[in-house]
């Protein structure tokens, strides 16, 4: 566990702590929480079960494969860390997260995030507990706690001092609403294949248009539905 006064916290109840850090410890991530930009707790579930065999998990209600997270379990643990941080449960049925999202949490004072197991959690759990739900994406994985960690990756980025260079962060994919536009570096030319001519130009006018260009084109071939999107919202 990392603690830090002020900054965003970050409190991950899982039955897989040793999960963490993970890649959350290395590069950007961990050097912010090295130096507490950011903090991370991470919770063990099975802690708060009351019975011997410290059972988290029970059949599902009106039958069915798998076994679903216990309300009673988990409410306990979720009220042991309750603290006025947005609760967020990990679910591939929750709200794509987006990056405006991600903006939003990097601004508050943190989050709690719930990581699901086997076939999830009780629906009374989410409900009386008022957590929201996000999805990385429409595929399934084992656990919550990969979704976790790439949420918390997107935020940690974001806070103050972070990335060194803001700029680099203003023109990245969705800031804009759009995607990214291409990038080469040296050498110049490579397997036959050479940099834009209008990049090594040093006409930054005509930079900026060639990358607003390539970023538009981008977006129609590969994303339409950003691209409607985008357009929607220059016609406010």
């Amino acid at each position: 566990m990392t603690t830090v006064d002020g900054g965003f916290r970050a409190t991950v109840l899982t039955l897989y702590p040793e999960m963490f850090p993970g890649p959350l410890g290395v590069s950007l991530a961990g050097k912010a929480l090295q130096d507490g930009a950011w903090s991370l707790e991470t919770v063990q579930i099975r802690d708060f079960t009351t019975d011997k065999h410290r059972m988290v998990d029970d059949t599902p209600a009106g039958g069915g494969a798998g076994m679903v997270m216990k309300a009673d379990v988990l409410a306990r643990a979720v009220d042991h860390v309750a603290d006025g941080r947005p609760k967020l449960y990990m679910s591939p049925r929750g709200k794509p997260l987006t990056q405006a999202r991600v903006r939003e949490l990097a601004a508050g004072p943190g989050a709690i995030m719930l990581c699901g197991r086997f076939e999830g959690v009780d629906e009374r759990l989410i409900e009386a507990r008022n957590f929201e739900e996000i999805s990385i994406g429409d595929y399934i994985l084992s656990g919550g706690e990969t979704a976790a960690i790439v949420v918390l990756d997107a935020i940690v980025r974001l806070l103050p001092g972070v990335m060194g260079n803001v700029m680099s962060g203003e023109t990245e994919s969705f800031e804009t609403g759009l995607l990214e536009h291409p990038h080469y570096t040296k050498p110049q030319e490579w397997e036959g294949r050479r940099i834009p001519d209008v990049l090594l130009s040093g006409n930054h006018g005509a930079i900026d248009k060639w990358r607003r260009s390539e970023a538009e084109r981008l977006t129609k071939e590969r994303r339409p539905d950003l691209w409607e999107a985008h357009r929607a919202s220059l016609k406010k």
